[in-house]
């Protein structure tokens, strides 16, 4: 997709490129966070930059642990709190900690493509589940999936790439199903948990199921995806807590991540409650909504995070994508995703920029509906 990007604008001009191929977000981060980098990038303090415990540094463990503690029925301590190199690091120490060769890991269709590479990663098997047309969770093809391997579950919600806030019924119904199982652990992806719209919010899995563990960042919340920080929260009533915890700490270590940058730890201290402005990007999400169902495409609207994800014209998701390339479009085929017939769009772009692609969108879907 980048090359291709590359060589439409070589040819056109950035300014008739319509790139929404990446979710790479676009917002100022808050004002907030720009003073208190300041601030602290203004300290002269011995041992600011060295070494913490490999879980990070007790306090910020400690904000974090409060912060969550108010929005559940548990309450976490900094012990339950290991902080990394964004929820990417996270996931890592958290399959090399759980996971023996061959141990199963279920992954619900679509994903975002990199579980596959994590799963991989620490010699896991990867088991892919389909969920249903409107993409919420198929109880049913999850039991089915379920064998005496089966280690993990991993779901991310809001989803990349379609959007999909998973509902409290939908988790309260896989929490009841795992109780079923020998142990299961649930793990919960969530960078995009602030980013939500119409006034929705994120079931908290640790309400539900015991073995269950939380990794996040603030590349989205606070657009700093560059700066790679995030946590792992562990649910305080999961069974053998304090051996997942003493391994996703030394995980944390040997994979070479050592800890989390001490920097940012300190920054997002005092940010918990910070975040983008929101309501430019559900502005978007809305006005591409509304543009692309007049133009004839056929798509929910996402509930979260800051994509679409559409039907394509063509089941063969690949050749609408190469189509739009004609009209300057990029945007990224479900195939990718594992849910072919699909194409995901970004709209970490302009307002401006939205609106010029949608004449083209039109055009597009148009001509390809002649051929």
């Amino acid at each position: 997709m980048f090359e291709a990007g590359e060589e439409i604008k070589a040819k056109v001009g950035e300014k008739n490129l319509f790139d929404f191929s990446l979710g790479n977000p676009d917002l100022p981060p808050p004002k907030q966070f720009q003073e208190k980098l300041h601030q602290l990038t203004s300290l002269d303090k011995k041992g600011e930059h060295g070494y913490m415990p490999n879980a990070g540094f007790p306090l910020v463990r400690q904000k974090i642990a409060k912060n969550i503690s108010q929005s559940t029925r548990t309450s976490l301590s900094a012990q339950d709190i290991i902080m990394t190199c964004g929820a990417a690091g996270g996931l890592n120490v958290i399959l090399k900690t759980i996971l023996n060769p061959k141990d199963e890991v279920i992954i619900l269709k679509p994903y975002f493509v990199e579980y596959l590479s994590y799963v991989d990663n620490h010699q896991g098997k990867i088991i892919l589940v389909e969920t249903n047309q409107d993409f919420s969770l198929n109880l049913k093809n999850i039991a089915q999936a379920i064998t005496p391997k089966t280690k993990a579950i991993l779901i991310n919600s809001p989803n990349n790439p379609t959007g999909k806030i998973y509902s409290p019924k939908e988790i309260k119904g896989l929490a009841e199903l795992l109780k079923k199982q020998k142990k299961i652990y649930l793990i919960s992806d969530e960078p995009y948990k602030e980013i939500v719209y119409d006034n929705l919010k994120v079931p908290n899995i640790f309400n539900y199921y015991h073995n269950s563990i939380i990794v996040t960042s603030y590349s989205k919340t606070l657009s700093i995806a560059g700066e790679r920080i995030g946590y792992i929260a562990v649910n305080p009533l999961a069974s053998d807590k304090n051996l997942l915890i003493n391994g996703l700490t030394l995980s944390n270590r040997i994979l070479g991540f050592v800890n989390a940058p001490a920097l940012m730890q300190k920054v997002i201290t005092s940010l918990n409650k910070t975040k983008v402005n929101l309501k430019i990007y559900q502005r978007r999400r809305d006005i591409f909504v509304k543009g692309l169902k007049e133009a004839g495409y056929k798509l929910y609207k996402p509930e979260g995070a800051f994509y679409l994800f559409c039907q394509s014209p063509h089941q063969n998701d690949l050749i609408f994508v190469e189509h739009l390339q004609k009209y300057n479009i990029l945007v990224v085929p479900g195939t990718g995703f594992g849910r072919p017939g699909y194409f995901r769009i970004s709209f970490t772009v302009s307002e401006k920029k939205i609106k010029a692609s949608l004449p083209k969108f039109k055009e597009a879907l148009a001509s390809f509906r002649k051929k």
